[in-house]
This record gives structure tokens, sequence and C-alpha cells, in this order.
């Protein structure tokens, strides 16, 4: 299939982890969200997508509830959302997005993570035509869904790609088309299943299993560090 799905696919190479990870990365991002806007998913589109992003993780209601209440804990107040960059070994590009309370110490750890690997952070701004930031929205396609159509109708939504496999829908577009997709398909009732930001390597590379076993460490410990979002690559 095309670049969305392979990148689906990359996106995974262990990038939560366990359930222990998992559920405090995602509570994580619904607090900043509804720190950011309202507390009610109807009038909060950031939120409401961090929802159904947990929702499809199998994230508890509680655990949602409780992760919201957080978003006007005093802790909460400095949180803030940044980027780092960085190269790894065999070509490899690295894209990490983070959200941390204290950036001093974020900066620290990915540097020493990177460095400890044979690889060494980046200036911000380094790989920023290396990536091209997309929103990629998963479905179910149902069998009254006529894909020819669908496509049609999500063109002035800002459709740039749209691929079905084994049932699954990937509607690719611009960041900036992120709210007009996602409220173009909740207007048709498409259940949305996930939709993210993500970021797209220009040029992907193919490295060797054995080059892959090593890059694999570098990400495991990046995703270990509990301000560690997203990790993003140039590997197909």
């Amino acid at each position: 299939m095309g670049r969305a799905f392979e990148y689906r696919k990359a996106s995974k190479l262990k990038r939560w982890g366990a359930m222990s990870k998992l559920f405090p990365k995602l509570g994580k991002i619904i607090t900043i969200a509804a720190k950011e806007g309202s507390s009610d998913p109807d009038m909060n589109a950031k939120l409401r997508t961090a929802i159904l992003n947990a929702k499809a993780e199998n994230m508890p209601k509680d655990n949602i509830e409780a992760a919201i209440k957080r978003a006007t804990a005093k802790d909460i107040s400095n949180m803030l959302e940044v980027n780092f960059e960085g190269k790894a070994p065999h070509g490899v590009l690295i894209f990490i997005e983070c959200m941390t309370d204290n950036n001093t110490r974020t900066v620290a750890n990915i540097k020493n993570i990177l460095t400890k690997h044979g690889g060494e952070l980046l200036t911000n701004g380094s790989l920023e035509f290396m990536f091209d930031r997309k929103t990629v929205i998963e479905f179910e396609l149902k069998e009254d869904i006529d894909i020819e159509e669908l496509e049609l109708e999500l063109i002035d939504s800002g459709l740039e790609e749209i691929e079905a496999e084994d049932g699954i829908c990937l509607v690719t577009g611009d960041y900036t088309s992120f709210g007009t997709l996602t409220e173009a398909l909740e207007n048709m009732n498409i259940e949305i299943k996930k939709a993210n930001l993500e970021r797209m390597a220009n040029s992907p590379i193919s490295i060797t299993d054995e080059q892959h076993e090593e890059i694999d460490k570098i990400l495991e410990k990046l995703d270990d560090d509990e301000d560690v979002h997203k990790i993003f690559t140039n590997i197909i």
C-alpha cells in the first residue's frame, strides 16, 4: 500500500511499549488538551481527539476522567510541548515530540540517550525540511461506504490520499487540515477510530535487520523517558 500504511507500521516500533507506560502518556495528552481549552470534549476538539485515541487503546474511563481533572492541578501549569531532533547511526534521523514540566531535565535525558548510543542531538530546525507533517485518520470502512465517493466528498476538506486495507481506511492530509477532515467525517456519521498528526520522512531509508536491532535500542530508551510523547524516524 502507500506511504501512510508503511509509516503507520513503522511508527509501531514500540512507541508506547507496555500498558504501564501507555496509559500515563495518553493521560498526559488528555490533561494538556483539557488545560489548553475546555474540559468539555464537545467544546474542545483537541480533547475530543485525545479521548478518542485513548479509548482506541482501551484506556479505562476512570483514567480518562482523572486525566481531565488533573488539568486544573497546580503542577500542570508549567507543562510544555517541546520537540527535539537527532541523528542516530546508519543515517537514521529521529524526531522526538515531548511534554515536560522541566525542559532542562528533558534536554539532558534526550541528549544522553542519543550520545550513549552513537547518535547526537541536532539543533532544532535541522530536520524541518526532512519530514512532512501530516494528518492521518483511521476508521472502519463499512460496506455501505463507497471509497471513490468519499474521496470526492473529502477533497474540499483537505484530503491528499485515501487508502483501504483489510476493512480499515486511512485518510491523509496536510497537518493544517486536521480539523476540517475530522469534522467532515463526523458530519458523515463516520466513527473515527484514531486521529493523529504524524511526521513522514521525505526520503525514507532502509536498513538491515542487524542495524534495526541497534536502532530499536535507542528508540526503546527514548520511549522509556516519561517526557517522550511520540517518536518518528526516516526508516521504512
